[in-house]
């Protein structure tokens, strides 16, 4: 039995195509992918930039450093920057424990959860 996950993928650069390439490689290490809808959303630090959202739910036999760790990596791999958000990968939900709690009142998190709860 696997773990429940929760993940919220954004993008500034290239959004749609960093997207799908983030969902390819999230199906390498989460079974059961489910993906809310894409929303646009300007970037909540007030650069401007317009951001691509999506959440992504499903279950993994990894541990939650695991998850966390394979993310970041993708992040990496992506050719993220601080001004190109190529990718951006947040683990939400693992089980029952929440994680980036500053994120879950961003109205896009509330917006797109119920695409996949």
């Amino acid at each position: 039995m696997g773990h429940r996950v929760l993940i919220a993928l954004g993008s500034n650069y290239h959004q749609a195509v960093h997207l799908q390439w983030a969902a390819q490689r999230l199906s390498a290490f989460v079974s059961n992918l489910q993906f809310s809808r894409t929303l646009w959303t300007e970037d909540v630090k007030g650069s401007g930039q317009m951001y691509m959202n999506q959440l992504a739910k499903g279950t993994t036999t990894y541990s939650r450093v695991k998850v966390e760790h394979l993310l970041k990596e993708t992040e990496m791999l992506s050719g993220r920057t601080k001004q190109q958000v190529t990718i951006d990968l947040d683990l939400m939900l693992y089980d029952d424990e929440r994680y980036h709690l500053r994120d879950w009142p961003h109205p896009y998190i509330q917006q797109l959860i119920d695409d996949v709860i």
